[in-house]
């Protein structure tokens, strides 16, 4: 019995292993960057959990960053839930990528409690593969009901913040991005397991024409209004 449950306690996906501190057992989506996978408990995007990104400035490449993800979750009929983007989503740079449109869900709504409501119900559906949410100012208390609807969705959730956003403790993941020359510089400031890896440098640009290849937005979405409801 001691030595049974001895296994079940070195083989808990929980346990750090020293070194090994990036290869944490948890549901995970690839990001369709071998570099940046492998530096990801997981190999890739942590489900049922929240994932910070702190962009050093709005378009700098945090939307590209995730088109290999969301081209894989509506490929598969999981749908992708975009809680009041600063734009309006450039829906040829979403195709070009391999996003399916017919799966993609925005939600224009200015009141933080309604987007938060909001992005709970779409992680309670099962049908939602990535809910992604654009907020500077947040209480942990509320974030933390996103994270209960997260857990067993199997859903990825992305929390981009403001680069003097005041972190999120609840997230497991924390991003910062900056821009060099013609490279995206993903440094990883939190993850599972622990340990703070090297930058790693993306070219996430590649075979997409400039505009397309910008932000996968375009013009403020301050102009597209939500339905009155009548």
């Amino acid at each position: 019995m001691a030595t049974s449950s001895s296994s079940a306690l070195f083989n808990h996906p929980a346990l750090w292993r020293g070194k090994e501190c990036a290869q944490v057992a948890i549901p995970s989506v690839p990001t369709g960057f071998a570099e940046l996978d492998v530096l990801l408990p997981g190999g890739g995007w942590p489900a049922e959990t929240i994932t910070e990104i702190y962009a050093e400035r709005s378009g700098i490449g945090e939307m590209q960053l995730l088109m290999p993800a969301f081209a894989r979750l509506t490929l598969n009929e999981r749908w992708l839930m975009l809680i009041t983007p600063p734009y309006i989503p450039y829906a040829p740079a979403l195709a070009a990528r391999g996003v399916r449109l017919s799966h993609v869900m925005l939600l224009r709504v200015q009141d933080i409690g309604m987007q938060l409501w909001a992005c709970e119900q779409a992680l309670r559906s099962g049908a939602c593969g990535a809910a992604l949410l654009w907020v500077d100012r947040i209480q942990e208390r509320a974030l933390r009901r996103v994270q209960l609807a997260a857990e067993g969705s199997g859903s990825i959730v992305m929390l981009f913040r403001g680069a003097k956003s005041v972190p999120v403790t609840s997230a497991s993941l924390r991003l910062h991005l900056s821009k060099a020359e013609s490279r995206t510089i993903v440094r990883i400031l939190k993850r599972r397991g622990g340990g703070i890896p090297a930058p790693v440098a993306l070219d996430l640009h590649g075979g997409v024409s400039h505009r397309s290849a910008t932000t996968g937005l375009t013009a403020p979405s301050q102009h597209c209004t939500a339905p009155s409801g009548r």
